[in-house]
């Protein structure tokens, strides 16, 4: 499996603080599967024309010294929208190489914000790579489906699909959809993983969502090629949740 979304850059942002601390995640997450992983910090759109910082660059070394073999390691960034973007501008911080920009934006932003954004870095021959669509207050299914109409894709993070509440609701609503393109972990140090959501999707007899998700949509991306769609996927509901949803009426 791949992670193209991870700031587990040892003390460049707010993710993992040590190269110690990214080297014992990057060893849990090969015990489970993964086998590439893309190393993608935070970066202010309004920033992107000073390059990669220096800082990125040492940090990367540090932590290729140290990094299990099992995990091969990819370089590219996590752009905040915090002013327009073309995407010839911001190529240098794009997927390996590739044009694929993993792009975010703030919590609270406008259906029509998010959809004029992505159509200008896509104007510069980029792919906008939308990063964890579930967490925007105007994403919904139909909103989702604009974004991807304009050219982008959509990254769903991988744990969010086993979570309860409004976000994790919309994370499995998007994949339902088929409206997901990968899923990934936005591990910042911690225990999140693209296999655990992986395996969630199985469990709901989603075994070809989670290879094109994981595996095959990811691997596409590190190859600057095109993507596969993913079909819907019918999450099953729990004998247990429906007795809770029945209770949770006649209360």
């Amino acid at each position: 499996m791949i992670d193209l979304h991870s700031h587990l850059l040892p003390g460049v942002d707010d993710g993992s603080r040590s190269v110690e601390q990214s080297v014992r995640v990057l060893r849990e997450m090969a015990a489970q599967g993964l086998t590439a992983l893309c190393l993608t910090p935070h970066v202010l759109a309004s920033r992107a024309s000073e390059g990669v910082p220096a800082a990125h660059d040492r940090a990367f070394v540090a932590l290729a010294a140290d990094a299990p073999i099992e995990v091969q390691l990819h370089r590219g960034a996590e752009i905040m929208l915090d002013r327009p973007l073309r995407g010839e501008d911001a190529r240098h911080l794009s997927l390996n190489g590739s044009r694929y920009l993993l792009v975010e934006f703030p919590r609270m932003i406008a259906e029509e914000a998010v959809r004029n954004a992505l159509a200008l870095v896509r104007s510069g021959g980029m792919v906008p790579l939308l990063a964890h669509p579930e967490r925007y207050s105007s994403c919904s299914v139909a909103a989702a489906q604009r974004w991807k109409e304009g050219g982008a894709k959509l990254q769903v993070d991988a744990t969010t699909i086993l979570q309860p509440g409004t976000r994790g609701e919309r994370a499995r609503q998007l994949v339902a959809a088929g409206l997901a393109d990968i899923i990934a972990a936005d591990n910042h140090g911690d225990t999140r993983t693209v296999p655990a959501g992986a395996q969630a999707l199985r469990e709901h007899r989603g075994e070809l969502q989670a290879d094109l998700l994981a595996v095959r949509n990811p691997a596409a991306i590190l190859a600057d090629a095109e993507l596969e769609p993913v079909p819907p996927l019918v999450f099953r509901t729990s004998f247990v949740q429906r007795l809770r949803r029945l209770f949770d009426k006649d209360s």
